[in-house]
Formats: C-alpha cells, structure tokens, sequence
C-alpha cells in the first residue's frame, strides 16, 4: 500500500513515487448518449426511479502500489462494493484482497485473472496493472457490458491507442462508461486559467515550454521470464510502460492538450540513456519540439535521474503575444499580463483529491447514464502527441504525425513462460 503522497507546492516528488502512486482523472462534464446499440446489455443501470443508487459492483486489476491504494480509495468512496481482486502475483491478490474484504473464491491471478473477474459478475473493472494489458483488458471489458477505468498510459504504442479509440466508441454505443484518469484538469484553480486562455486571455498562443523532472525508477535484469518485471520494473521497458512522455509527463502533456485542443502535427528531439548498466530501454533524459497544426512551436523537457534538479515538474508555460498562461501540477498556477489577469494555487492535495473526484465522477457517469467517454477521446491526442514525442527523441530525427500514424509500430512482449 502506498502511504506517501505527493509534496506540498513548489516542491517535486520523485519520479518513481509519483508514477507507482498516481491514480487520478479529469472530471469532465459528460453528455447524455442515446439507447444502447445491440450486443450484450451493460450490468449497471441508472437509478431507480425513486431515486435510490444502488452499489456498483467492481473488480480491481493490478494490485501493486498504484493498485492497492486506489482499491482504498474505491473502498472508501460510497456507491462501490469491490467484489474481485485480480493481480498477476497470486500472493498479492490474497493479501490486498482479504485486506479489501474480498472472498478468497474472488482473488484472481495470472494474465488471464482479469478474465475470471469478468465472468464473477462484475459491473466495472479498474485498469491499475501494466500499461501494456490495457487495451486487451478493455476490450474483454466492454465486451462483456463492463464500464472500465483506466489509469495512464492507457497505451504503448499507435495501434493501441486507436483500439483504445475504438473502445471508447464502442462503450458509447452499449452506454458503457470508459474513464481515463488525470488529476490537473480536476483542479479548480487551472480550470480557471484555462477558461481565460479559452476567452482570449494570451492575444493569440505564440510558444508553450513545458516539462516532467524527478527521480529514479527501478531497473533490474530481466530474469529467465520477464515475470520479475511485473513488481514496478516495468517501468524501464518502452513495451510495458511507453517510456517517460507516457509513464509520468503525459499529466502535463495532456494538460496542454486540454488547454490548446490540438494535438502535435511533427516533432524533433534528442534523448539519451546515461544511467550506467542499464537494463531497460527506457530513456533517463530529452528533449522535444513539438509543432502544433496551428503553427505553435512547443518545447518540452524531460529527465529522470536522481540529481537533485530544480527544473519544471508537470507544468507548463502558454506563452502568447500579450499574456502567459501558467498551468502546473503544484504551486502556483495564473495569466499573467494582458486583460485577464489570474493568479491562485493549485491544490495541494491534487493527488489524492482528483483520485476522489475521478471516482465520484465514474460513478455518477454510470448511475445517471451519462457516456460520451470525454476523457478516453482526449486521450488519444495526448497519448498520441507523447509518443510523437518518444519517438522524435529516440530517432533524433523530424518526425510528422502522419508518418508516425502510417508506420502504426506494435510493440510486442515476450510471454513464455508466464502464468497464464
């Protein structure tokens, strides 16, 4: 269970806390979709029409660090029961489930544990495992008529972000709830700075610098199967986490997509691997120049090393030709200059309040039936801009969105030898 949160204002977690703990979302207003579009009926309705809400009944996927304490926080939020607890360690799914209340005849593993969860009953599941799995997982779920709630990355590669696409619509047909979790866009305070750039705050958007900085991630050998990276370690490899732009900086990334409603058209970038004997291809630092279709030149840093740097952490700066707008995931967040001139904190507790938000947001999805999935489709341009992104760093090459499309590159795991 994880028990640190995240620092106070002006200070920057490490990159390792945040990336195991974060499990939050966008709470954007929803519109209502039409009846359900034939297939399997979803297992959970609207209220009654006295009014009543009734308990959702979930099942919880990946039950490390992230896992566990979200599983908490479902705990503790009313209108959910957790009837299933599923992690690829048999160990950890008894333990994290007895200490959830879970019956033993409910605690799954293996790889295919998210699918006995499935035929237990379930109404949704909540996708905290390794971003890999996803868009299987997702797909078996909303197959099923199972809402789904998703941590970031919600993907690996292009082929599943646009299954994840595909998802999303599917689940609006079968008036299924598909939730991606952010925390920033949940905060009050840069909802406001984002209202005021959305009503001409800057002038017109000139250039946007943005950044994620913070501390190691555990990178051991891969032993005879790659089973011993599914204890966090599957953060160092790109196949199992997407590498930094996705595992840690897409909350700023998708921030700014939030703010701008545009996603990356090209990118060029350098980034480098400088841990010494490394084992997973992650990246340890870079940097990128994105081109937005409008023109917008937007620079974005990242670094992930132990040293102690004092650089942006999850913020962004929107620069324009009278104002800046400054939104972040700590401290202070304002417009400065210009007509609309803003200045407030962020919350301090964005962390765990936007995890509350987020579930509060599922569940009230769910019950009044409300399920354009805003937050899965804004996904795709966010997730889509990271790996722009990664892969313009790692190639050290100009790279266009169309061409990044067109290769549509699928990662690929090696699983032998794995508990089915």
């Amino acid at each position: 269970m994880v028990t640190q949160r995240e620092t106070m204002a002006g200070r920057s977690m490490t990159r390792r806390t945040f990336v195991e703990q974060t499990a939050a979302a966008a709470a954007i207003p929803l519109l209502a979709a039409g009846p359900a579009a034939g297939g399997e009926e979803p297992r959970a309705h609207a209220a009654s029409a006295e009014g009543v809400e009734r308990k959702l009944r979930i099942g919880i996927v990946g039950l490390g660090s992230r896992g566990s304490w979200i599983a908490n926080l479902f705990k503790q939020a009313p209108g959910y029961e957790i009837v299933a607890a599923v992690d690829y360690f048999e160990d950890t799914a008894n333990k994290i489930g007895e200490r959830l209340g879970v019956p033993a005849d409910k605690r799954f593993s293996g790889l295919s544990g998210y699918k006995r969860a499935l035929d237990s009953g379930v109404e949704a599941l909540v996708l905290e495992g390794i971003p890999y799995f996803y868009p299987e997982q997702a797909a078996a779920a909303i197959e099923a008529g199972c809402h789904v709630y998703v941590a970031k990355p919600f993907a690996v590669d292009v082929p599943g972000v646009f299954a994840m696409q595909s998802l999303a619509k599917k689940a609006t047909e079968k008036n299924l709830c598909l939730l991606v979790d952010y925390q920033l866009p949940t905060d009050a305070a840069n909802q406001e700075v984002r209202q005021r750039i959305g009503e001409g705050a800057l002038g017109g958007l000139a250039h946007i610098y943005s950044g994620g900085t913070c501390g190691a991630l555990p990178d051991p050998k891969v032993g005879p199967t790659i089973e011993n990276l599914f204890r966090r370690a599957w953060y160092s490899h790109v196949s199992l986490g997407g590498d930094l732009l996705l595992l840690y900086d897409i909350h700023i990334i998708d921030g700014v997509t939030w703010v701008t409603g545009q996603r990356a058209a090209a990118a060029t970038g350098y980034s480098r691997i400088v841990r010494p004997d490394p084992h997973g291809d992650r990246s340890d630092c870079g940097g990128v120049v994105f081109q937005l279709p409008d023109g917008t030149c937007w620079t974005h840093m990242t670094q992930l090393l132990q040293n102690n740097a004092v650089m942006y952490n999850l913020a962004a700066d929107l620069m324009g030709l009278q104002a800046t707008g400054h939104i972040a995931y700590t401290g202070n967040v304002f417009v400065r200059g210009g007509p609309k001139h803003y200045s407030n904190a962020a919350s301090g507790g964005m962390y765990t309040e936007g995890a509350q938000a987020n579930i509060a947001e599922f569940y009230r999805c769910v019950m009044v039936g409300r399920f354009d999935n805003a937050t899965a489709h804004r996904s795709v341009d966010s997730h889509l801009t990271a790996m722009l992104g990664r892969e313009a760093m790692a190639r050290k090459t100009w790279l266009t969105m169309d061409e990044l499309i067109a290769e549509n590159k699928k990662f690929e795991v090696d699983l032998r030898g794995l508990k089915a």
